[in-house]
This record gives structure tokens, sequence and C-alpha cells, in this order.
């Protein structure tokens, strides 16, 4: 660390809060093709057949312990212990049998995060029955309910479940009319009404359903975006899901001795949080508060509110999850110090950080603790479970994705200049359902996985620093003159170049001659820019001269760190509106589509290159 360094973040001198990681010890093989897998030399240790061996074996232990808990209308924690949790999925594992449920009939769940949610959820795993959560705008923002259709033509539901039949009924009635129903709140019949379902009492067939469940057992199915056609229903096994979580506590070691207290909102028809930290407490004798805020200006209080009664021992968000919680940490002590009390390590997923949201949350630590707070982050998909690779390790800047988990073998081969990541081990679906060709295509000749991320290393001389996402393979491209442009890397840049003021960017440029950059902005933002003019329109904010002339400077500034045509963005143009989820121009884990974004908005493309007064150039 130079001391020019220090003077500009003089946090960075402050010692880490201690905390127990994983040893990393790797062991590295190359091909004369310059094809180089890497693994942990510490195997993976034996882990559970059944998801509900963990369940049971925490409801044994810690019976009174709270496993899930949220927020009644009344403000207060409505909570489960894993003795009731255990109860509530028999009872309901029990009712999913009688309604003739199978593998091939599967509970479909349409709502978001709640305790009805998980205990369903659970109740599934429990007796063999695949469930699949989905994207709740597919039945509430979408206006044709393609996407939901989609998914139910692809599984073929038998059971619905939603929180509320106000709100869900009308997606049903139209994609599923004959399809069972059960909702948490509005039903128009009895049957049709979760409180009447856990009244069932649990018979033998409960435990008999749940002892025939093995690794091979599906426990859900996961969807992909579909941002290049229809979502693909990801198998998740019970294998998968145990094997994935005996990884995560073997690099997350402090959990072995301090169980884990989640606070969290992140979406459970998402990996990210359906699999890895729905599971995270129920596989370690933690606790999980569902946070029913959201990383926006209009949600992001509650989440405030919960902070400041939670003390979470790990915090999940997104980068902007963490730039909308920044503000209310700098302005309310109370708050900084609830949040960061037993905290013993930040995760962050979705995006590439930006680098002035990393400091501010490493600074933030330091004045509240007088410690910094281990601030990491991974590789996975949905097909992956999703932890495949972590980084535990003291870091100074964003973006460092670690190494393979233990049980995990990454394949880096080299593809345009770039490495491209493949991955094998316990963790892996065994393929999308009912697609056997999309299946085939996403495995290689070896059996590795094909994540569709390029790598780069930390360190070229050092593999065991470390590595950093470099691109989706699907969407680097190249310039008219042939030159190859890794978007990735030049969009993490860009947006950390222009700070607060940009909150994504797509890259233009296949097939041209220089490249461009449409840009999303933070509102709030440019408002000041253009002094204090709250009210006005995208329209006379993006023409503000303040406005246009500081985002003129910034890209100028920009161009000149440039090497060549790969990395040079010449002209910029702001964008309004934001990219649209239902549009498939982001994922539900807030990363941008950049393919989508381009072919969705080539007129916006076009004017770039013709030129026009809306266009900024360097």
């Amino acid at each position: 660390m130079n001391e020019r360094a220090l003077q500009s973040r003089p946090w960075l001198a402050a010692p880490f809060r201690p905390v127990q990681c994983w040893t990393v010890d790797i062991v590295t093989r190359r091909k004369a093709d310059g094809t180089l897998y890497i693994e942990q030399k510490k195997p993976l240790p034996p882990y559970p057949e059944r998801i509900s061996d963990a369940l049971l074996h925490w409801a044994e232990k810690v019976p009174d312990r709270t496993l899930f808990a949220a927020r009644d209308p009344d403000g207060s924690w409505r909570r489960f212990t894993y003795s009731q949790t255990v109860d509530q999925v028999r009872r309901l594992g029990q009712y999913l049998l009688d309604c003739g449920l199978s593998p091939s009939a599967p509970l479909a769940i349409l709502s978001g995060n709640d305790l009805e949610h998980a205990m369903l959820a659970l109740a599934a795993i429990y007796v063999g029955i695949p469930y699949a959560a989905i994207s709740p705008a597919y039945s509430l923002i979408s206006k044709d309910f393609m996407r939901l259709r989609e998914t139910f033509d692809t599984i073929r539901p038998a059971l619905v479940f939603a929180a509320d039949a106000e709100r869900f009924a009308p997606a049903i009635d139209v994609v599923a009319p004959g399809v069972r129903r059960l909702f948490a709140r509005g039903a128009a019949r009895p049957e049709e009404d979760f409180a009447t379902a856990l009244q069932t009492k649990p018979r033998g067939a409960v435990e008999e359903a749940r002892l025939s469940v093995t690794g091979d057992t599906i426990a859900k199915f996961l969807f992909t975006s579909g941002s290049t056609g229809t979502p693909k229903a990801v198998i998740n096994t019970n294998r998968m899901i145990c094997a994935n979580q005996t990884m995560v506590r073997e690099v997350y070691t402090y959990f072995k001795e301090e169980p884990p207290v989640l606070l969290d909102w992140a979406p459970w028809h998402h990996t990210a949080g359906g699999n890895k930290l729905f599971f995270m407490p129920i596989f370690n004798g933690g606790t999980f508060y569902i946070d029913e805020g959201r990383p926006t200006e209009t949600d992001i209080g509650r989440t405030v509110r919960n902070l400041k009664e939670i003390s979470p021992t790990w915090y999940f968000n997104v980068p902007k999850g963490y730039e909308a919680l920044v503000p209310h940490l700098e302005a309310d002590f109370a708050l900084r110090e609830n949040f960061f009390r037993d905290l013993k390590m930040l995760w962050y997923a979705g995006a590439g950080m930006a680098q002035h949201t990393w400091d501010a949350l490493e600074r933030l630590a330091v004045e509240t603790t007088g410690q910094r707070i281990l601030l990491c982050t991974g590789l996975g998909s949905t097909e992956t479970a999703p932890a495949s690779l972590m980084c535990t390790w003291p870091q100074e800047q964003a973006g460092n994705i670690g190494l393979p988990c233990p049980g995990i073998s990454l394949k880096l081969v080299p593809f345009d200049g770039k490495l491209e990541a493949r991955l094998k081990g316990p963790n892996i679906t065994p393929g999308y359902w009912n697609a056997p060709e999309a299946t085939a295509e996403a495995f290689d000749e070896e059996g590795y996985y094909r994540i569709g991320d390029a790598l780069r290393f930390a360190d070229p001389d050092d593999v065991a620093k470390g590595l950093f996402f470099d691109g989706r393979t699907a969407e680097n491209f190249k310039l008219n003159t042939g030159t190859w442009v890794s978007t990735g890397a030049l969009r993490t840049d860009f947006i950390n170049h222009f700070g607060e003021v940009v909150r994504d960017v797509a890259i233009a440029g296949p097939d041209r001659p220089y490249l461009t950059a449409l840009v999303f902005p933070e509102m709030p933002m440019l408002s000041k820019l253009a002094g204090g003019q709250a009210q006005a329109s995208a329209e006379t904010l993006f023409a503000d001269p303040g406005v246009r002339r500081f985002l003129q400077e910034k890209l100028r500034s920009l161009a000149a760190r440039s090497t060549g045509s790969s990395n040079l963005i010449r002209r910029m143009i702001l964008v309004d509106p934001p990219p649209s989820l239902e549009k498939g121009e982001l994922t539900d884990k807030g990363s941008i589509n950049q393919r989508a974004v381009l072919q969705n908005r080539a007129e916006v493309v076009e004017e770039l290159y013709a030129g026009s007064p809306r266009v900024i150039e360097m």
C-alpha cells in the first residue's frame, strides 16, 4: 500500500475485523493448447443427501431458535422457530401430496418473499415435489402475461400459490384457468385458502415421501431471465443445493461456530436469493429476517427501519442497493452502529460495484468501528446453485471474484484473446427441464458447464491472487476494424469514472468504426448539476448546459486514459426510461442485458452515429 493511496483513502490503514474464512490452497494444470484447470487441494467434505436432513438436524439441536421472521402489518416481527417450521412443513407436505402433486405435476409460486412462500417451498422439497418460484413481474407488470405463459408451458404446474388473490388471480385466470390455486389472502373458497391447507394433519405418507428423496431428486426449477429467448427451467437437485451449501460453509468457516443472521430482500425466484441466501441459515442453524424493503428511493426506508433493529452477521446486496443505503448510513449514526455491530462480511453480486460505493462502505465501517469489514464477491449462475468462485481475502478495490470453492474444477479456455470460464462440480445442474438440445449445448466435451463469462487474472504471475470478471463472452464484439471489445471491463470502468451520475451504461459499436455509449443516468444527480431542478423533465435535464458540460468533461478525461480503439468511447447519449425488466433489458438480479438494450433502442444507436443535438462528443 503506497503513501499516495493512504493520503486519499486513509481508512486503508485500519485493521480488518477478525473473521475466520477458508485457507486457499490451489492446484493447477495446463494443457498444450493453453487451457488451464484450477482446483482447491482440499476436497469438499461429505454433505447431506437431502435438504430436509439439514432442516431436521437443526430442528433437533436448536428447536426454539428463530429460523424465519417477517414483519406483520402492525410492524411486529412474526417468527417461526425451527420446530414450528418443521411442523408447518409436514402439514403442508401432506396437503401437497393430497392435491396429487408429483415431479411431473409441480408447484408454482408466483408471489415474492414471505413466510408462506418459505413454508410451502420447504414443504415441497420435504416430500420430493419440485417447485418453481416465478418472478412476480410476470404476473403483475406484464400486459400479455407472455413470460408467465412460457414458464407454465414448460413445467405444467398442478398447483399455483400466490400471496394475494386480488393481485394475482387475473394472471392465473388468463394463463391457467383450470389449475388449482392457493392464496394466503383473499381466497374466494376455503379450498383455496392457505390457512385451511395448514390444518391438514400429517400422516405416514409425509415421512415415506421424504425418505424416498435422493440427491438426484429435483428440489426446484429456477428460470433463466429469458433475455435471449424463452426462459429455460434450470433443474436444481437436492445434491446441487446440499453440496453448494457445504461449499459455502467451507468458505465462510466462521459459520461453523457462529450461525449466520441475515436480513435480506433478494428475490427468491433468483438463484442468489432463492438458493444461496434462502438455504444458508437452514444449513448452518441461522436466522433469516425477510426484508420487505428494496434498493429503490421509495422502498429503501423499509430496509433502513429493519437495519435499525436487526444486526446481521453476513449481509448481501446488489451494488445499487448499497448505493441507496450509503446516504442513510452517512446521516444516521445509530443506524450505522447497529448495522456494523455484529457484521463480519459484506457481500455484493449481480453487477460490478462502483469504486466510490466500495470506498464509502469501507470508510463508514472504519469511522464507526475502527475496523474494516471484509467486502467480497464471487461468481456463479442459476446453473451452479449458485456459488462457484469466491473471494474472501482483503482487497483494496472492487471486482476480484476469487477462486473456485472446494469441490469445483474451473477450466479456463483461451478464446479470442480472452479466457472463457467453464465449471464442473456436484453443484452443477444436470440440465434444463424438457430441453435436451439446450442442455447439450451448455456442456463441453469434458462435461464442464459453459457459464458464458470471460475471466482475467488479478495477477498474471500469481493465479492464487484470484480472478476478475472480463465480460460475457456473448456480449463481447468486434469493431469494423476487427478489434475486439470487452464490454464488461469497459462498462465497469465507465461507471467508476462517472461516479454517482451514471446508473448504468450499454456500450455500442458492433461492426462500427468506433465506440459509443447509451447512458442511463441517476436523475437526482442530474437535477443537482442543473441547479436543483427537482421537478424538471428528463428532456429538460438532458439539455441543460451544466449537465452537458459536466458529462463532456468526464467523457474527455475518460478518453485521455484510453489505450486504443478497444476502450475509447467517442460519443455518448443520455437515455430514458431506464432498462426494462419486461423487455429483457434487465435481469432479475439487476444487471443490464447489453444485447437487448442495443436491440430495443436501435434508433438511439443510429442517432449516436448519425449525430444529433442530444449526442455528447468528447
